[in-house]
């Protein structure tokens, strides 16, 4: 496998070959992939500019997310769209071409929204840039959005940028426990509504339980948590304050509740369309999450009789958009109408005229 250190080595080796399987370091490689990586940008790592007065940081599409977050916790910034499998190596890049983001979405956007500038390699060879180094630009087409969520399916993305922000002073979380499913959904919802400005909600519809995180001044908190505690009394059988909850969270980000070998899929939803969504996967998901206050449905399935193809297309059936996240990938999973198939092909096509990145589901 050819692993470059150089952007160039990158675009050389792209022009040069007729079909390009690359990787970062693997967190998130199908198990089952047909075509072997031959790409790995775990060799194009590295920080290239970093300006805290200026809050972004640019850095090379290999380096992994551990080694910005701790760049960015010397200064007191973080990224806070909380980027998922830190601890588990993921990179940059791979992030990027997967579009993942973590609970902090919900409160200040999630990837895309921090994503400012960008250069990838295209099917031909060629080095493009889109975005720029600073906040406020509007240099070129908008390839930084463009590329979230490809797959690496229009290029190899070899360099970002991000802008970053100050990191909360202090944190607190509630752990809220209901009696039933409807009652923890109506609680989410009605936090959505208030004036507290949650940092994170996240529901475990297993458990019937609510993870509440809300960030501030360490004062401010103190003052409101009691009565946010009283707001849910009548309506939790259990209210737990917990004020170091880091590694629960961070357990959340590296999808530590997800059992091994199973594949983990992502579909957009609404608080209102849980109990509906509920009743139909329950027989094919034991392990399932609803993030970013009922809007993120996170749904593992195993590759036993229980996950069947039949099962897998009732994603599609369903008009549910499910996307791949983690593990081995199944067949259906993501059905297209002839409308949407002829859109994605043209896209390809003009980012991979030569089709290089053809098929191709990359372990980021």
């Amino acid at each position: 496998m050819f692993a470059p250190s150089k952007i160039e080595d990158v675009a050389e080796f792209v022009g040069d070959s007729d079909h390009v399987v690359h990787i970062g370091n693997g967190t998130k490689f199908p198990l089952d992939s047909p075509s072997p990586p031959n790409l790995s940008l775990s060799g194009l790592s590295g920080i290239v500019e970093y300006e805290p007065s200026e809050y972004t940081i640019t850095a090379l599409a290999g380096t992994p997310l551990k080694e910005i977050n701790e760049a960015l916790l010397e200064h007191n910034q973080y990224l806070p769209f909380d980027p998922p499998l830190v601890e588990a190596g993921a990179t940059l890049g791979g992030t990027i071409a997967c579009g993942l983001s973590g609970p902090g979405r919900i409160r200040y956007g999630g990837l895309r929204d921090f994503l400012i500038g960008v250069r990838f390699v295209d099917g031909n060879g060629h080095v493009l840039q889109g975005g720029g180094k600073v906040v406020k630009n509007a240099a070129g087409f908008d390839y930084p959005k463009f590329l979230c969520g490809s797959k690496g399916r229009l290029g190899v993305i070899v360099e970002t940028t991000f802008k970053v922000f100050p990191r909360p002073m202090d944190s607190r979380t509630l752990l809220l426990s209901f009696k039933t499913l409807d009652e923890a959904l109506n609680a989410l919802i009605d936090v959505t509504l208030t004036t507290w400005d949650p940092d994170a909600i996240e529901l475990d519809p297993i458990n019937k339980q609510i993870l509440l995180r809300l960030c501030g001044n360490t004062d401010a908190l103190n003052a409101r948590m009691p009565a946010i505690q009283k707001y849910f009394s009548k309506t939790a059988s259990n209210i737990q304050l917990l004020i170091h909850a880091e590694e629960i969270w961070r357990g959340l980000n590296e999808y530590a509740w997800r059992p091994r070998n199973s594949t983990l899929v992502k579909i957009p939803t609404t608080p209102t369309a849980i109990p509906s969504m509920e009743a139909k996967l329950a027989h094919i998901s034991e392990h399932r999450r609803y993030s970013m206050a009922g809007n993120l449905a996170l749904i593992t399935l195993s590759h036993s009789d229980k996950a069947s193809t039949s099962d897998v297309e009732l994603f599609g059936n369903l008009s549910l958009n499910a996307d791949h996240v983690i593990g081995p990938t199944l067949a259906n999973l993501l059905p297209h109408t002839a409308l949407e198939a002829a859109i994605h092909d043209r896209i390809e096509l003009t980012f991979d005229p030569h089709q290089k990145f053809h098929s191709v589901d990359p372990g980021q």
